[in-house]
């Protein structure tokens, strides 16, 4: 470039300059704000649609939900006492059967000739004795008169002892007999619902073999066993003394609970569970609990009148504790709160929270501390006026 242009040069690049100057005024907005970045008071944030509930002050139970066993309250496996042929079957499998009724019959010819056998040797022994008496009487008298010896009364004398404790040993070999043969009838020893038959008619049966010929278990009443954390345990035997335990058990997927009563604390805390076994009985009369059946059991300490409970789906961890979003002027913020317990779909609240807040049950993964928000349901479920919600 040579000196005598360099005049023209500086004189163009300053006309340019200027018109660039003019025409960002003439737009009448910077960049950042034809692009819609939004400032500090921008009324189209869009809001985060939620929903609410209220914070209450109610009644909630102090409960204790475990998973139980339910068990016979009683159990006996029905075996022979005698040996023989099983004739009859007085059941069917799975019937309810009561105490002293006929359940099976063995062969009785084998029992009730031993029976007639015991009879007729008390019978003879009986009448020998009866003779042995009259003899030593005889024995005496003439001893008495000096015809017999002393010797031969006191033989007469010894006879007629010895066939007095035969008749003493028949005696006990009738009874024996016929308890024999009352074990050829088998009657139910309990009440309750019969299991499989193990032993058919026309089998031989033997006295107190292994195998049961059947089981009996007592469905009604029936235990429910459970454990119970041993950090519960305090509460549960305070209030136990006081009288205020309510225990309720169900079958899974049942919806109707039996109410029982706590029969049973166990005298030491297992310590590889670190937990007690409890025991309660059940009237169980419409027989909806079963042994071996798992059982939903719910042990209600007392209640308490005065609780503030939120939804549990409000509660939510964080890296400082649990909190809540409670809602202030369509605006979500923080609230610590401190939990006592869940109780069911419900959380009791210790701490941060009063009756009649409302808090965030639903939409929480979307907001932060301050963010505005639209209430989809639940308390104050309208939108502001010509506000965007966010889909």
């Amino acid at each position: 470039m040579h000196l005598s242009s360099y005049p023209y040069f500086l004189g163009s690049l300053a006309v340019t300059g200027a018109l660039v100057f003019a025409g960002c005024s003439a737009g009448g907005e910077t960049p950042a704000a034809a692009a819609g970045g939004g400032g500090r008071g921008n009324t189209g944030t869009p809001l985060v649609p939620v929903s609410t509930a209220v914070v209450e002050q109610k009644s909630v139970p102090l409960a204790l939900s475990v998973i139980g066993t339910s068990e016979a309250f009683h159990t006996v496996a029905v075996r022979a006492q005698v040996t023989g042929e099983l004739t009859s079957v007085k059941f069917k499998e799975g019937d309810d059967v009561k105490q002293d009724q006929v359940i099976f019959e063995l062969d009785r010819r084998p029992l009730e000739a031993a029976f007639a056998q015991a009879q007729a040797a008390l019978a003879r022994d009986t009448a020998q004795e009866a003779n042995a008496r009259a003899s030593a009487a005889r024995y005496e008298d003439l001893l008495a008169r000096g015809i017999a010896t002393r010797e031969q009364a006191d033989q007469s004398r010894t006879q007629a002892e010895a066939l007095a404790a035969t008749l003493q040993a028949d005696r006990a070999a009738l009874d024996n007999a016929t308890v024999q043969l009352q074990y050829a009838t088998i009657k139910a020893p309990i009440s309750g619902r019969t299991g499989a038959l193990m032993v058919h008619e026309g089998n031989l049966v033997r006295a107190n073999d292994n195998t049961p010929l059947v089981t009996i278990n007592q469905v009604a009443p029936i235990y429910v066993s459970f454990g119970v954390p041993e950090g519960q345990l305090p509460d549960l035997k305070r209030y136990l003394a006081q009288g205020t335990v309510r225990l309720e058990a169900s079958a899974p997927n049942e919806t109707v609970k039996s109410l029982g009563r706590i029969t049973f604390i166990d005298n030491a805390v297992d310590p590889t569970t670190g937990q007690i076994k409890v025991k309660g009985s059940f009237p169980n009369e419409d027989h909806r609990l079963w042994p071996g059946q798992f059982a939903n059991v719910t042990v209600t300490l007392k209640n308490d009148p005065n609780a503030i409970v939120v939804p549990t789906t409000a509660v939510q961890n964080g890296q400082t504790g649990t909190y809540v979003f409670a809602v202030q002027d369509k605006t979500a913020e923080i609230r610590n709160v401190v939990v006592e317990r869940q109780n069911g779909d419900v959380t009791v609240i210790k701490e941060g929270l009063k009756p009649g807040d409302i808090v965030v049950i639903d939409g929480q993964n979307r907001l932060v501390g301050g963010s505005r928000i639209s209430i989809k349901s639940g308390p104050g479920a309208q939108s502001a006026p010509g506000a965007k919600v966010e889909p």
